[in-house]
């Protein structure tokens, strides 16, 4: 597999080679990309950059570069080249020409990762949606290529159909793609009646591999699959925690965000992310040892900000602050920020009292009652909309 990058860079204004992509970097941006290859379970034979003024409109790239991947592919016998970045229908069809294998850019191969991660039902129909609808643009011109897809990255949740069968069942208006979003509609009605129950909710968002399901598993003693692979935890999971106030909050660990976050991802898996829509305070997971951790920070304002979700109470929880020094722990202290490291059960308390000071409903009442009242009455406001 081959990963290829394409930076734009401006004629002034900006040093050339250097990109005005959010302040990321290449280097981080190719790790991170790396991440993504990895969880989709493969194997990076070779690395191409190219720095441009503008992409190329016909194949992103310019043609020489073109070439470079195309001798690359065939010395090293790759069977994918993979983009890191969104491909119109266009450029994608003008690179399988000139590659000698297949092409998949940025969005298909998150949708790959989701795919192969979705265990519940619902999770399955939503891969399966953003797949179609990514895909339907992408079918004209395919030919020959119209016969049955085989396996591998790219196919996963489309296992053995072919891509007549695809492009079939969006004729007649997308019936069937609005057939398959009324089927999710079902399993979002019965998360809503749990999400609903009598008990406060609180969800945990963040950045990919920022340690979220660490840390849920820290505070619910749940069994969440922990792994550094990216988007490893698809489906939500909800689980009720103890406050010191005594009252019970219902924490939900969700998908990790992720740069660039294609809003087609955000539309279809908005039912995966109504957990964040639905809950009274947020813990925006944060890793401490990040380089990038205001640019992270500001990835997830931006999905935040789709799901109208930005305005919700937020508690910015810094986590892995066991691989900090003492000199830049003291540095985050007077910020306001909860320090944890899930890893090692540090500040937990902390965090407890932090959700317990943000909820608002199930308020906690104190009232200071004499030995003489054999009969106390309690009456809650809270009680009128019960």
């Amino acid at each position: 597999m081959i990963v290829t990058r394409m930076q734009t860079y401006r004629s002034e204004g900006v040093e050339p080679g250097i990109s005005p992509e959010a302040s990321f970097g290449t280097d981080e941006s190719l790790a991170e990309f790396r991440e993504l290859v990895a969880s989709a379970g493969a194997q990076v034979v070779a690395e191409l950059l190219q720095r441009r003024q503008r992409p190329e409109p016909a194949t992103l790239v310019g043609a020489g570069k073109v070439e470079e991947i195309a001798g690359v592919a065939a010395s090293t016998e790759a069977d994918l080249v993979l983009f890191d970045h969104d491909l119109s229908p266009t450029q994608l069809r003008n690179l399988e020409t000139a590659l000698p294998c297949r092409v998949l850019d940025r969005t298909q191969l998150i949708l790959d990762i989701f795919a192969r991660h979705a265990r519940t039902r619902e999770g399955q129909l939503q891969v399966e949606l953003a797949q179609l609808e990514y895909m339907l643009p992408r079918l004209t011109g395919r030919g020959k290529a119209m016969s049955q897809l085989g396996g591998g990255i790219g196919t996963r949740g489309l296992v053995r159909r072919s891509w007549r069968r695809i492009d079939g069942r969006f004729s007649g208006g997308s019936i069937r793609s609005r057939l398959i979003w009324n089927r999710c509609g079902v399993f979002v009605g019965s998360s809503d009646s749990v999400a609903n129950r009598h008990l406060c909710h609180g969800g945990a968002g963040g950045y990919t591999n920022a340690g979220k399901s660490t840390l849920f598993n820290c505070l619910t003693g749940a069994h969440v699959l922990q792994s550094s692979r990216m988007f490893a935890t698809l489906d939500p999971k909800l689980r009720a925690v103890d406050l010191p106030s005594h009252r019970k909050v219902l924490l939900s660990d969700t998908v990790g965000f992720i740069r660039n976050l294609p809003h087609t991802l955000v539309t279809s898996f908005r039912a995966t992310l109504e957990e964040v829509e639905q809950a009274e305070v947020l813990l925006h997971v944060r890793d401490a040892a990040s380089t990038y951790g205001a640019e992270q920070k500001e990835q997830v304002e931006k999905v935040l900000a789709e799901l109208d979700a930005l305005k919700k109470p937020r508690i910015e929880v810094l986590n892995k602050i066991d691989l900090l020094t003492e000199h830049e722990r003291a540095g985050l202290t007077s910020r306001g920020e909860v320090l944890v490291s899930a890893r090692s059960g540090e500040g937990m308390d902390a965090l407890l009292h932090a959700i317990d000071e943000a909820l608002q409903s199930d308020p906690v009442i104190e009232a200071e009652l004499t030995f003489r009242n054999t009969r106390v009455e309690c009456w809650l406001p809270s009680r009128r909309a019960w």
